[in-house]
């Protein structure tokens, strides 16, 4: 297949991505597994509470596991380009699997110590630094290039349909497994990590089935920091794209931490509702993010002079939504703000994702997709460290101050000419033929 030609008839519409078995069997498995991941996004943080009481202890938690993330991040695209994306992405899941499946059963014997949460968080977020770069870099690989927009909308409106569903369900098992306050029990927490495993084995068997396995690059002469410089001497000459780098470390300096600290925290120490609180504010979240998604997959993309401004706007109205966050007094206001903020981003990211995906080399996509993604992450463990510091000053004060300075920074990103012509960098023409494998080995 190329990945230029398309397989539909003169005037006829273009077949969908899921018409492609390989990209079915990625979608299926990334759509369970990710279901899957809510559940532990919700259990973790709670379980760090329960363990603790303490919004910094959390937020160490996750720093621990963005940190590894952060650090690795390259070396695991120069991986994903030398051995392939669904290579490295079996071995994400397994050693993943692996993890939170002992995480879950040491939670069920009521055994967990703070310390042990720390370990996992270390385990998890090395295989993340793999599994990142390559999740976003195998899906150009199996569909055709006029799809990839399509393509990237179903699987992250899959993922946000997840995000709707998931961290409800798994709000509502945990509460009704619990007790309440720093009393409650670990039984739903076990259970929901132990889900989350079991969705990891789902996604393997979908990754072996998967028939193309890219190309497997020979590399006896190169070593991975040489290859790691090739990607960086490619984002270097594109001072758009280091730009682009630039404001996406920022915007999640200042989200991403705030998020994942104030989100619960709110939920644990004002909303009746608990847990179940925590889960149905996720949920909105995704839920708004799925429709930004849909809207961004199912309508023409703007016009390539207004792309950088309309992307720079979305994530600027996500910003202001978690400043007001303050404001809310019931679990239904907390999530109709995260729900606005979740569609603004939702539409913002996808255009991103396909407008930076659509500018870099097939050989190079692991690489130059880590560094994007090290560029957006790369402060996260600082971002969440600082964020559960600052809820013990003022949890209001850090959501207002977090959300109105990232309103602030990506609008006065569009006084760059390069951030306000985002749409007219020039695409890669990709023509290679995928490599097919005859079975479904390894």
């Amino acid at each position: 297949m190329s990945l230029q030609a398309s397989d539909a008839q003169p005037g006829s519409p273009p077949p969908s991505p899921l018409a492609n078995r390989d990209f079915r069997l990625l979608w299926l498995g990334e759509a369970i597994s990710t279901i899957g991941d809510q559940f532990a996004l919700i259990a973790l943080p709670w379980l760090a509470l329960v363990l603790t009481g303490s919004a910094l202890a959390l937020g160490g938690v996750l720093a621990v596991m963005a940190i590894p993330r952060a650090l690795l991040m390259v070396v695991g695209g120069a991986w994903v380009d030398r051995v392939s994306p669904r290579r490295v992405m079996l071995a994400s899941n397994a050693v993943r699997l692996v993890a939170v499946t002992v995480l879950g059963i040491v939670v069920l014997e009521g055994a967990a110590e703070l310390w042990m949460l720390y370990a996992f968080a270390l385990v998890f977020g090395v295989a993340d630094a793999f599994f990142f770069p390559a999740n976003t870099s195998i899906v150009p690989q199996l569909v055709e290039q006029h799809q990839l927009q399509r393509a990237n909308g179903i699987v992250q409106g899959t993922a946000q349909a997840a995000v709707l569903i998931g961290p409800a369900l798994a709000g509502g098992i945990v509460a009704a497994l619990s007790s309440s306050g720093t009393d409650a029990s670990q039984a739903g927490i076990a259970i929901a990590l132990l889900l989350d495993g079991a969705t990891f084995l789902v996604s393997m068997v979908t990754l072996w089935l998967i028939r193309h396995r890219g190309a497997v690059r020979s590399a006896a002469d190169r070593s991975i920091l040489d290859e790691i410089g090739e990607g960086v001497r490619f984002v270097w000459g594109m001072p758009t794209l280091r730009l682009v780098i630039l404001v996406s470390l920022t915007a999640n300096l200042l989200i991403v931490g705030p998020s994942e600290v104030g989100l619960p925290v709110i939920a644990y120490t004002r909303l009746p509702e608990g847990p179940a609180a925590f889960g149905i504010i996720m949920s909105a979240f995704g839920g708004g993010s799925l429709i930004g998604l849909a809207i961004a997959a199912l309508l023409p993309a703007p016009p390539a002079r207004l792309l950088g401004p309309v992307v720079m706007v979305t994530i600027g109205i996500a910003g202001l939504g978690l400043a007001v966050l303050p404001l809310a007094s019931t679990t239904i206001v907390a999530a109709a703000m995260t729900a606005v903020s979740g569609g603004a981003l939702g539409y913002g990211n996808l255009l991103g994702i396909t407008w930076i995906q659509a500018r870099i080399p097939s050989e190079l996509m692991g690489r130059v997709m880590s560094l994007m993604m090290l560029g957006s992450m790369g402060m996260v463990p600082v971002s969440q460290l600082v964020a559960g510091a600052a809820v013990t000053v003022s949890l209001d004060g850090m959501l207002i101050v977090s959300g109105t300075g990232l309103a602030v920074v990506v609008l006065l990103s569009l006084l760059s000419p390069r951030i306000r012509d985002l749409g007219l960098a020039p695409v890669v023409r990709r023509s290679a033929e995928p490599e097919l494998a005859q079975s479904p080995a390894a």
